[in-house]
């Protein structure tokens, strides 16, 4: 995925013009040279952290890597809820990155600027087919009507497009309301809400279907919101998503280049199980593509055993055999 440009606007006239001239140094290659250009521009608006995201840029262009790590930890410093991403751009640079999920106000940042060129940006460059891919595999599974379906991470609704034929009530959910904004102008939702998947919390509702298409990318650790799904569906409902391959061998999950998080195939199988998923059906797919190589990916659907149906005891979920 093509992520949106970076918004370089501090407000002072004189740092602007030093950042579009580092700006222009950079596309002539000389990403050293940019860097002290742009340096000057920040002793000008030292609390521009986009100012601060673009110098570490710059440095790690340069081969300063150090210096880059030493940026980032300045955006971060400026804006701790990370609207930029910098902690992302910080874990790359490990040797083995280590963190579990990416920060939400970066994913929201993130797609409420790329929302308005997101489905042609997807769909028409990058050949995505993941929600078409997911119904596909329901339909071969002889899966083909669901009374109540939750599509989480929905995005601007191509999940929902997908599987609104095979629907009684259709909800969705995303972080991102300017995402939203385009879901509900497709008008196949019953139901839209703002919310972070990484935070769902448990309610009355239960769902005999849960998509969930192209989001975990984001999500490294996945246990949170798998627990979250079988305490949500009705005994025999399905949980269906996809996910990027990661080999085995590299562990549960990483975060890759691509800056997306990709997932193993023993991890899905040994959390679907623990969750109380019989054994879930792993297609090898391609999702899409970046930068004209396919991206390896699965699709998992999975469907919660008659153990794992659940009830309200006292406030807690109690599983019932």
């Amino acid at each position: 995925m093509v992520l949106p440009p970076l918004r370089l606007t501090s407000g002072d006239p004189v740092a602007d013009r030093r950042a579009d001239y580092a700006q222009c140094l950079a596309e002539s290659g000389d990403p050293a040279a940019a860097a002290e250009l742009m340096a000057q521009a920040l002793e000008l608006v030292p609390h521009w952290p986009a100012g601060w995201f673009r110098l570490g840029e710059l440095h790690l262009a340069a081969g300063e890597t150090e210096a880059a790590i030493r940026a980032w930890e300045e955006v971060r410093r400026l804006d701790p809820a990370d609207k930029l991403g910098a902690s992302v751009r910080i874990e790359l640079l490990r040797p083995v990155p280590v963190a579990e999920t990416m920060p939400s106000a970066f994913i929201r940042t993130l797609y409420d600027q790329y929302a308005p060129r997101f489905e042609a940006s997807l769909v028409d460059s990058l050949g995505y087919r993941g929600p078409e891919m997911i119904r596909d595999a329901l339909l071969a599974e002889g899966r083909s009507q669901f009374a109540q379906v939750m599509d989480i991470g929905c995005g601007t609704g191509l999940m929902g497009a997908a599987i609104r034929p095979h629907a009684g009530w259709l909800g969705g959910c995303d972080l991102s309301p300017e995402m939203l904004k385009r879901a509900a102008e497709k008008g196949v939702y019953d139901a839209l809400e703002v919310q972070d998947i990484a935070h769902l919390a448990v309610t009355d509702a239960r769902f005999d279907l849960i998509t969930s298409a192209d989001v975990f990318i984001y999500v490294g650790a996945l246990e949170r919101v798998v627990s979250w799904a079988a305490s949500s569906l009705n005994a025999g409902g399905v949980l269906a998503f996809t996910v990027e391959t990661l080999p085995e061998g590299l562990g549960d999950f990483r975060l890759m280049p691509s800056c997306r998080y990709a997932h193993s195939e023993a991890y899905l199988a040994r959390l679907l199980s623990e969750a109380g998923f019989a054994a879930p059906r792993m297609a090898p797919i391609v999702l899409r593509h970046d930068r004209g190589e396919p991206v390896e990916s699965l699709i998992v659907t999975a469907v919660l055993t008659e153990a794992r149906m659940r009830r309200q005891t006292d406030g807690e979920d109690r599983a019932t055999a």
